[in-house]
């Protein structure tokens, strides 16, 4: 991949492992400044450490109202442009909703709704007034159907999916993209901190971080709006829109989690 001929900054959340990283260290190969966000400021200054580029690091709980105004504050600083958001942080709950709470949904949408939204009303003015500029939202196919019965993160991974389709639409031929990126299992933290065994999950499913990433990039760069990383996904999201509901509800009866919980 060619690298940049101008320097360029790009905000990456959920940075420190998995596909945030994976963005890190593609975007730093292309010449890419960095400006990184995670909850660990520990974990950041490590990633940075390595890095080839100059790195800001900025911990955060975009969970939080003071994480989410500190991220959108840096995003919507006219002093310090950012050319490109990855809006990489998310989060699942490996529980029914039947046996789910208040507090934890609630966390859940701040996180994979809200943040998503806030980093991107506060990325897109300047860009638009630029001419020029970036967003990337990591989504899901999981997001493309309710293929996990009693699991509410598909349906947050809709509203990105959506969301995302609808923003570049608003955007496009001003010289902005805004495209949604949505993996299929992939090897990251993301299974375990959540508490989701993937361990009877064949091989061939899973997809490598860093291929994820730069799949992203290169489908961002062609103008697409919803990018779907791997051939065999590919084909599984045309399954999903394409097959007959109830067809689709057997399926997933008793398919929690075979198609969705995947990314970062």
């Amino acid at each position: 991949m060619a690298a940049v001929t101008d320097r360029r900054t790009a905000l990456v959340t959920g940075a420190t492992a998995g596909i945030g990283a994976a963005f890190a260290r593609e975007l730093a190969a292309e010449g890419h400044e960095l400006v990184l966000v995670a909850r660990n400021g520990d974990r950041l200054a490590a990633l940075a450490a390595e890095l080839p580029v100059p790195v800001e690091v900025l911990p955060a709980d975009l969970a939080t109202a003071a994480g989410r105004d500190a991220v959108a504050a840096r995003l919507a600083d006219p002093a310090r442009p950012v050319d490109l958001l990855v809006n990489n942080a998310g989060r699942s709950l490996n529980r029914s909703f039947l046996r789910s709470t208040v507090e934890l949904e609630e966390e859940l949408l701040r996180l994979n709704v809200n943040a998503v939204m806030r980093l991107t009303l506060a990325a897109l003015p300047a860009m638009v007034e630029r001419g020029r500029g970036d967003v990337v939202n990591v989504s899901s196919v999981s997001g493309f159907a309710a293929m996990m019965p009693g699991s509410t993160y598909p349906a947050t991974k809709a509203w990105v999916t959506n969301f995302s389709e609808s923003q570049a639409q608003l955007v496009r031929g001003q010289g902005v993209r805004v495209m949604a990126l949505c993996p299929g299992y992939t090897r990251t933290e993301f299974h375990d901190r959540a508490g989701i065994d993937t361990t009877h999950m064949p091989s061939w499913l899973w997809l490598d971080a860093r291929a994820v990433a730069r799949a992203g990039l290169r489908d961002l760069r062609r103008g697409r709006m919803v990018s779907v990383p791997g051939w065999k996904y590919k084909l599984a999201v045309f399954g999903i829109r394409h097959a007959p509901r109830g067809l689709l509800q057997r399926v997933s009866r008793d398919a929690r989690g075979r198609i969705g919980h995947e990314e970062r």
